[in-house]
């Protein structure tokens, strides 16, 4: 039973290692014109949410906080992934090993989208709170 939780626990790190490759090969497969719209869509999400500052079930919860990373971001992962042609995801997954050839990308403005669309959040938040009109 340890070796069989011993591999478990190799397959998941093996997995986790795999999940800023697989997101640069779905930013890449998500330029492509052979890609379904449907699918760019649920990429989106996948990056989205990957990136995002905020998650379904905050850090500070004991373990469900965490465990929300494990489980939402690799299962958004693999349906984004499914949803593109076999061999789209292919050449996409050879060109994001050369992205991180050299270490991390440096292209931070890739991250202005997210940023501003969680800052048009916050601000629709704070409004709507501590500026309504009455």
């Amino acid at each position: 039973m340890y070796q069989r939780c011993k591999a478990q626990i190799k397959k998941l790190k093996a997995a986790a290692k795999a999940v800023p490759y697989s997101l640069a090969a779905l930013y890449l497969a998500y330029k492509r014109k052979e890609v379904p719209r449907y699918a760019k869509m649920v990429i989106i999400l996948t990056i989205g949410y990957a990136l995002s500052p905020l998650d379904l079930i905050p850090d500070f919860i004991p373990v469900l906080g965490y465990l929300d990373d494990l489980i939402i971001v690799p299962l958004l992962v693999y349906w984004s992934l499914t949803l593109i042609p076999e061999h789209v995801i292919h050449e996409c997954r050879e060109q994001a090993k050369d992205l991180w050839k050299n270490g991390k990308p440096k292209k931070w403005y890739y991250a202005l989208p997210i940023v501003m669309i969680w800052t048009v959040i916050v601000y629709m938040i704070i409004k709507h709170i501590f500026l309504k009109d009455t």
